[in-house]
């Protein structure tokens, strides 16, 4: 089980970090690890004193399941789809994971819920007299928090960087208040050597309704090189959305100033942010009044992404692709779509699409980003804006869907490469060979690609969930091909297990 992740180390200079900044990282290094004790809580509420067992465990046998705990932040093999490589544990990570109690049903929810009880930052829970109430995160987990919080106040006062400085007293504000919208703001406007991410985000740890944050933490610095090279694509995205292939009444005819992009190394990821399969990116935050107002920020792992493509997609290529579309394989083209794919997360429907689609709008939203950064790195050939690679982009797209689809359909983004990759053979756009080898057809991907957006981002837009079920019910799903191909890199790693976590 452990091969499947293959060791890193991962490298970030912080030898230009000033003495200040230096001493700043410690104390944020410190406050991230405050956040994966939070994290282990809110995914199973045995979880703590599991590990503790665990860790007194020193045979080679113990030291092993240790580890793969800390890689799975739990009992639960996220590869297998969630199933327990433990003993003594439920069979399967709970749906709802710690946010709910394990006895609630979704009717008993949605016949009490308010708007508090289906917001990010509240857990849920039976009073004494047995009935449902929220629980404030600030609460929940008051000790932990009032720790992150003075760690953030402590680095503060050692950077001179004003913007990290305005970051991480608001974001200490936050943990104790319970209200993130004035630090999610200054995380948009944060610029500085040390980039960090610290807080509940993202929402895929509830797989009942996809309403509760997960407590996570990247700490990372900026990369501004190569920052610098990516606001192009920032300059264009109003101009990606008047083009989408979607009915014009739907576009955002404003999405927002300017989007950040940050491009950094990572130096340490926790909680949400180092569980499983490792993010490569993201686009964040996901309140929807700050993407309406001010757009959303897409930070790019470099370091993450370097070590994920020559561990695990070279060689997955070497065996799924034909030998003539090998040399097509490009870390250029796979760099470049996956910015593409964080910027399209935050173009297109915005309005309540989490709301309307539920527990099926993480997947949706997955594939809508994967294609729909397609759809805009074609515009930018097709527009002269990007030197044209076609070739690379799409044969590097077909090589990484295998990629992903190792993780298993269970989760969001493996759900959503599944649609997408039968949506495509469906349309002749990918071709399987009677070797077990696959191709991209160049005269068919392209129309294909549009019309496989057109469709994901109709669904948003109508908030059509009868729709997004029928989609992901028929092609979100490993056909036969798909399982035999999949089936011959089983010896070939997985995903990276990063020395620094």
């Amino acid at each position: 089980m452990i091969a499947r992740f293959a060791r890193v180390e991962l490298h970030a200079d912080t030898s230009k970090l000033s003495a200040g900044d230096q001493k700043a990282l410690a104390k944020l290094l410190d406050a991230a690890r405050v956040i994966d004790d939070i994290f282990l809580n809110q995914v199973w509420s045995g979880n703590a004193a599991l590990r503790a067992k665990l860790a007194q465990d020193t045979s080679p046998l113990g030291k092993a399941r240790l580890h793969y705990f800390d890689l799975n932040k739990g009992p639960w093999s996220e590869l297998d789809d969630h199933a327990a490589f433990l003993p003594g544990v439920p069979d399967k990570q709970l749906p709802g994971a710690n946010f709910y109690p394990s006895d609630m049903t979704k009717q008993e929810f949605e016949g009490w819920a308010n708007d508090a009880a289906r917001g990010f930052f509240s857990i849920v829970r039976r009073g004494a007299d047995k009935k449902l109430q929220t629980v404030p995160y600030s609460a929940a987990y008051k000790d932990d928090l009032t720790r992150a919080a003075k760690l953030l106040d402590e680095a503060a006062a050692l950077t001179s960087n004003k913007s990290l400085q305005d970051f991480l007293r608001l974001r200490a504000k936050a943990f104790l208040s319970n209200d993130y919208y004035d630090s999610d703001v200054a995380w948009m406007k944060l610029d500085a050597p040390i980039d960090i991410t610290i807080g509940p985000y993202e929402t895929y740890m509830d797989e009942i309704f996809g309403y509760k944050a997960a407590f996570e933490a990247y700490v990372t610095l900026r990369d501004d090189e190569e920052t610098a090279k990516l606001k192009m694509f920032a300059d264009h995205l109003q101009e990606i959305e008047n083009n989408l292939p979607l009915d014009p009444k739907f576009r955002n005819p404003k999405i927002g100033a300017l989007a950040p992009i940050r491009v950094v190394n990572q130096v340490l990821a926790t909680g949400d942010g180092a569980h499983g399969v490792r993010t490569a990116a993201f686009n964040l935050p996901n309140d929807e009044r700050i993407v309406k107002k001010m757009g959303s920020k897409r930070v790019m792992l470099k370091n993450v992404q370097e070590a994920k493509f020559s561990k695990t997609l070279e060689p997955i290529a070497a065996r799924v692709l034909t030998p003539e579309e090998r040399g097509d394989l490009s870390f250029n083209a796979f760099f470049t779509h996956i910015l593409a794919h964080e910027m399209t997360h935050g173009i297109g429907p915005q309005n309540n699409v989490r709301q309307s689609l539920k527990e099926l709008h993480s997947a949706i939203e997955e594939a809508k980003a994967d294609a729909t950064g397609l759809f805009m790195m074609q515009y930018l050939f097709d527009h002269k804006l990007l030197p044209a690679a076609e070739k690379p982009l799409y044969t590097t797209f077909l090589a990484s869907s295998f990629r992903t689809l190792r993780f298993g359909v269970h989760e969001a983004h493996g759900k959503g490469m599944a649609l997408q990759f039968n949506y495509l053979m469906e349309k002749g756009a990918f071709v399987a060979r009677p070797d077990g080898t696959f191709a991209v057809d160049f005269a068919k991907i392209q129309p294909a690609v549009r019309d496989l957006v057109h469709d994901l981002l109709t669904i948003e837009a109508t908030g059509d969930y009868a729709g997004a079920k029928k989609m992901l019910d028929e092609l979100g799903v490993l056909r036969p091909a798909l399982q035999q191909a999949l089936a011959k890199l089983t010896d070939i790693p997985t995903d990276i297990a990063p020395l620094t976590n």
